[in-house]
């Protein structure tokens, strides 16, 4: 590898790293003011209508929290093959997955074919669930 090579994956690294990085640290930032905000949520309520709006809130709350600490592991693992130098292959194919994907979504571990295909066949298994389900639920012909 030449040392103009050995920079450019030095900077590239560095680019990635600080990308996953700042990721990272917005996303604890949201997830620490969400949980901030919990305990204000939980005041009492005078009706049922107040109760279920309430209700409605802290489960949207919840469940924004368990998808951001999603994607903070997601991007731990990234950081974690940015570390061992798998970071950008993808898991499917190995082919380098695009830098305008990577920016677009830091954690990525297939390259746009691949992922692509991955959901093809989820929404095709998805379809076949339906079908399954329908045909097991509709009224037995005679």
């Amino acid at each position: 590898m030449t040392r103009k090579q050995a920079a450019t994956d030095r900077d590239r690294y560095q680019i990635l790293k600080q990308m996953l990085v700042d990721r990272r640290r917005e996303i604890q930032e949201k997830l620490r003011s969400l949980r901030e905000t919990l305990p204000e949520t939980a005041r009492e309520v005078r009706d049922a209508e107040e109760q279920s709006v309430d209700d409605f809130v802290q489960h949207m709350d919840f469940a924004l929290m368990e998808m951001k600490s999603e994607t903070l592991q997601r991007i731990d693992a990234a950081l974690q093959r940015l570390d061992e130098g798998t970071y950008g292959t993808c898991t499917e194919c190995g082919t380098e997955i695009s830098e305008a994907r990577l920016r677009a979504l830091p954690f990525a571990i297939l390259c746009r074919q691949c992922q692509e295909e991955e959901e093809s066949r989820d929404q095709e298994e998805r379809g076949n669930r339906v079908t399954e389900r329908a045909i097991l639920e509709s009224p037995a012909r005679e």
